[in-house]
C-alpha cells in the first residue's frame, strides 16, 4: 500500500505556501510522495485568464525540484474540458489500484469552496482530504460534507501563511518585489517571461 499525497491548484504562480502545506502533510500523514498537479481549466475560475500552462508547469517543475519527495504531473493539463477533482482522483483509482491510499491536500480557501465541487461525497469516498484550516473556516465547506464523521477528513495543525497567488501577480504588476513569497527560480522565470506583468514576452 502506497500513501500519495495530491495538491492540485493553478499555481498561477506555485508560491512557499503551497510548498510549506505540502511538506506538512507529507510529514504528518507519513506520505511516499506528493503529487503537484496544476490544473487545465479550472471550472471555479472560468472568469480568470490563466497563465498559458507550460508555463505554469515549468514553475512547478522549479519550485519541486530539490524535494525528492515531490513530483509533478501534467495529467489535468492534458486532459480535454473543464478540470475536476473527482476526476482526476478516478484516474489515479484506476492507474494506482484501489489499495493505494490518496490523500487530497487543501489550502483553507480551497476547502471553504469544498461544498461546491462536482460530486464533493465522492471525493470523499475516494481519498482522505488534508487541510489547514484558517480559525472559522469549514463552516459551509467540509464540514457541511462530511456530517458522518467518516474520518476521511484531515486537519492539521502547522504554520499559517496568508499567501496568495492574486497578491503575488498584483506585487509583479506594480513592479514590487516577491522575494521570499515564492522560490528564487520561480521568481527569475517570472520575470524572465514577463508573466502577470508584460504578457508580450510569455
Amino acid at each position: 500500500m502506497v500513501r500519495v499525497g495530491i495538491l492540485g491548484g493553478t499555481f498561477d504562480p506555485i508560491h512557499v505556501g503551497h510548498l510549506l502545506i505540502a511538506e506538512d502533510a507529507r510529514v504528518s500523514m507519513e506520505l511516499e510522495e506528493v503529487l503537484f498537479i496544476p490544473t487545465g481549466q479550472p471550472w471555479m475560475k472560468s472568469g480568470r485568464a490563466l497563465s498559458p500552462a507550460h508555463h505554469r508547469m515549468n514553475m512547478v517543475r522549479m519550485a519541486i525540484a530539490s524535494n525528492p519527495f515531490f513530483r509533478a504531473s501534467s495529467m489535468e493539463i492534458e486532459r480535454p474540458g473543464p478540470t475536476y477533482t473527482v476526476d482526476t482522483l478516478r484516474e489515479m483509482r484506476h492507474e494506482l489500484g484501489g489499495e493505494d491510499d490518496l490523500y487530497f491536500i487543501l489550502g483553507s480557501d480551497s476547502s471553504d469552496e469544498f461544498h461546491r465541487w462536482k460530486e464533493p461525497e465522492e471525493v470523499l469516498r475516494l481519498c482522505t482530504i488534508v487541510t489547514m484550516p484558517r480559525p472559522g473556516s469549514l463552516k459551509h465547506g467540509l464540514s457541511a460534507i462530511d456530517q458522518s464523521g467518516s474520518g476521511n477528513v484531515v486537519l492539521l495543525e502547522g504554520p499559517l501563511m496568508d499567501i496568495s497567488g492574486t497578491e503575488i501577480r498584483r506585487r509583479v504588476s506594480l513592479g514590487l518585489s516577491v522575494r521570499y513569497l515564492v522560490p528564487h527560480e520561480v521568481e527569475h522565470y517570472i520575470r524572465r517571461y514577463g508573466l502577470y506583468g508584460d504578457r508580450e514576452m510569455g
